[in-house]
């Protein structure tokens, strides 16, 4: 199997270079950009991409990689601030912009004939983001388009299949920025387009066999898709040396845990104990406000639970946590110099430091709808595939503030109706939303019910269009679904009084309040 290493200096938009080469049917895997040279080349890449990044190649302490990526003799593309250091290393020449530029820009290519851009019209719209920009090509480079703004927005070397591009292919704004990758691929760096997610999956089951060897192991099951995929993998690779535990943290959204648990026993058939524990998770959340106080009690009582339940199992040694991509992103250490962390994960940010097991993450490297295809290849039914993804601290991180049972019956009440009546006309809804629930405020408003005075809650309704959660647009729901959804909260829900739409895209926000 043909690999692409794609090294991260950082941008914003590195994980979706991984999986614009995935679509283009070739197998990544995304790197630190410091990763030395022996990591890179076990993975025997047979091209490398470079990241943009959020820094200048021009400052003193600047994001470098192993210089050997340059001299290595395979096939390389920069981006953005990648193909800055392609200059800078193989002697061209940059400078700093009086005003940076960023956003659309029309790219016109001075080489119609040129192999990265086969396919490409004259000209069309690429998206921009830099403060620096190349102004002299290295030595046996052309400069292959501009803009109107950017004088060397492309170089190439095709005799060292080397070339470099300032704005961002991976971006759905620039027009053919997926032709362009395609042409390096396919095309530049001869891959062929082969990797398919079943030669993925027997990969996986090969991997998860060599790391538990006859070890026993506990899977972690939250009721979400990555849960599910994840038990059913590991199941396909280890059988009975798998137990499935579903801690029921009093934080699920309505009747959820019942039909979790039958789910998975009956439709999965895998080994599932069941495990109440919810009086013991609002024990720990009691009194908390802060979100991320929240994420990090929740993880560790969700490791606290395990290990007394791996314990009750002779021989246990394992883990097995659906941990994604994003999850990963989301949960950069802090004081990173290419990425910022954003909020803990209850399975990345918030586990304790000193485990007892040992953890099994097969989904770790893909993207959330990369998963719902490994479910589908495993033959998961379609209610266990589709359904809406859900944070694993539950409705804690929907309740803006404590965290209580009276206002864990209220969020719940008020999601119940949110996920009732977009379901009802989801087949009229283009695109479908991805995911859509409600969030308790610690607002409260004056209102008028019958002829009294009122003074309620304020629920938030969030619903999204997304394809890997990385990136969200708040969905376009009909305003008469939108007035049904808000006379059923507030004449359903005692202590909800106002309902409010967000209509944030990601970024800014993230797609969960908390």
């Amino acid at each position: 199997m043909s690999t692409v290493v794609i090294l991260d200096f950082g941008a914003q938009y590195s994980q979706l270079i991984a999986r614009r080469v995935r679509e283009a049917r070739v197998y990544s895997e995304l790197l630190p950009f410091d990763a030395p040279w022996e990591e890179i080349a076990k993975r025997q890449p047979a091209a490398i991409i470079l990241s943009g990044g959020p820094e200048s190649t021009l400052a003193v302490d600047a994001l470098e990689c192993d210089p050997r990526v340059y001299t290595a003799g395979i096939p390389l593309l920069g981006i953005c601030y990648g193909m800055q250091l392609i200059a800078k290393h193989l002697g061209g020449s940059l400078v700093p912009l009086e005003h940076s530029e960023f956003g659309p820009a029309r790219l016109t290519l001075e080489y119609a004939d040129a192999p990265l851009f086969l396919g490409v019209p004259r000209e069309s719209r690429v998206w921009m983001s830099h403060g620096d920009s190349v102004t002299i090509v290295p030595p046996g480079f052309r400069a292959l388009a501009h803009t109107a703004r950017c004088a060397v927005a492309a170089i190439g070397d095709d005799a060292r299949r080397t070339y470099g591009v300032q704005f961002h292919p991976e971006v759905v704004h620039t027009e053919a920025g997926s032709a362009i990758l395609e042409n390096f691929l396919h095309t530049l760096a001869g891959i062929a387009p082969t990797w398919r997610m079943d030669s993925w999956v027997d990969s996986a089951i090969a991997t998860i066999r060599e790391q538990v060897g006859d070890a026993n192991v506990l899977c972690a099951l939250s009721g979400g898709v990555d849960s599910a995929v994840a038990a059913t993998l590991v199941s396909r690779a280890i059988g009975k040396q798998l137990t499935c535990i579903y801690v029921d943290t009093g934080l699920m959204r309505k009747d959820e845990s019942a039909g979790v648990v039958a789910a998975f026993r009956n439709v999965l058939h895998l080994n599932v104990i069941h495990v109440d524990a919810s009086a013991r998770f609002l024990a720990r959340l009691a009194g908390i406000e802060d979100p991320e106080e929240k994420r990090i009690r929740i993880g560790h009582e969700f490791i606290s639970v395990f290990e007394e339940e791996a314990k009750k199992i002779a021989g246990v040694r394992f883990l097995v946590q659906g941990t994604l991509y994003p999850d990963v992103i989301e949960s950069k250490t802090p004081g990173s110099k290419a990425g910022h962390k954003i909020k803990s994960h209850h399975n990345v940010g918030g586990l304790p430091e000193h485990m007892e097991l040992g953890l099994v993450e097969p989904l770790r490297a893909l993207f959330k709808d990369e998963v719902r295809e490994v479910g589908r290849v495993l033959g998961l039914p379609s209610a266990v595939v589709e359904r809406q993804p859900f944070p694993g601290p539950g409705l804690a991180v929907r309740i803006i503030g404590e965290v209580t049972p009276e206002r864990l019956a209220l969020v719940r009440a008020a999601d119940a109706i949110v996920t009732a009546e977009i379901d009802a006309a989801a087949a009229e809804l283009s695109p479908r939303p991805w995911q859509y629930f409600a969030v308790l405020t610690p607002v409260k408003s004056v209102g008028v019910m019958g002829d009294g005075r009122t003074y309620g809650n304020l629920v938030g309704v969030r619903a999204i269009t997304s394809e890997d959660g990385m990136t969200a647009d708040w969905a376009r729901l009909p305003h008469d679904l939108l007035a049904r959804i808000s006379t059923r909260i507030v004449n359903e829900v005692p202590g909800i009084n106002r309902v409010a739409y967000d209509i944030t895209s990601k970024p800014p926000a993230t797609v969960e309040w908390e």
